[in-house]
């Protein structure tokens, strides 16, 4: 339980260590290093940071690809455990959102278990198809 939460967002890397940026992508078979997971949000088109003022760490944060123009896709979303159900997610995608004003499509991919999380958002189910290349996960996580 975190009694005392001085969270800011922020829309950029400025002042961020390497060691504030841990403890993400947890579950996943072969997730990327803190070195790759930098390089993902400094070359993202737009990035969402939750940042807990009091532990000097990011504890959520949100990406988002795009043309720049007609559309953009929200690949990745995370809010660290601990935080979780306090708006956080909602807030980070909100101000992701607001950096791709006008854009016609804002698509997201997403676990089927959040999918209620994204209806609440506005979002709606859409069909579609993706390839995913696992083994190219494999060299994020071991590349520095």
């Amino acid at each position: 339980y975190i009694a005392k939460m001085m969270i800011e967002y922020r829309h950029s890397l400025e002042g961020i260590t390497d060691d504030a940026l841990g403890g993400f992508f947890s579950g996943w078979p072969s997730p990327p290093s803190v070195s790759k997971f930098r390089e993902i949000l400094e070359k993202s088109y737009a990035v969402a940071l939750a940042w807990d003022s009091e532990r000097s760490e990011v504890i959520g944060f949100a990406t988002a690809i795009s043309d720049g123009v007609f559309a953009a896709f929200i690949p990745l979303l995370e809010v660290k455990a601990d935080y979780q159900k306090r708006g956080i997610g909602r807030e980070l995608v909100r101000r992701i959102e607001a950096q791709l004003g006008g854009m016609y499509s804002i698509d997201i991919v997403c676990d089927p278990e959040m999918e209620s999380f994204y209806s609440r958002l506005g979002y709606v189910s859409l069909c579609g198809q993706a390839k995913r290349f696992r083994l190219a996960m494999d060299d994020l996580a071991h590349t520095k």
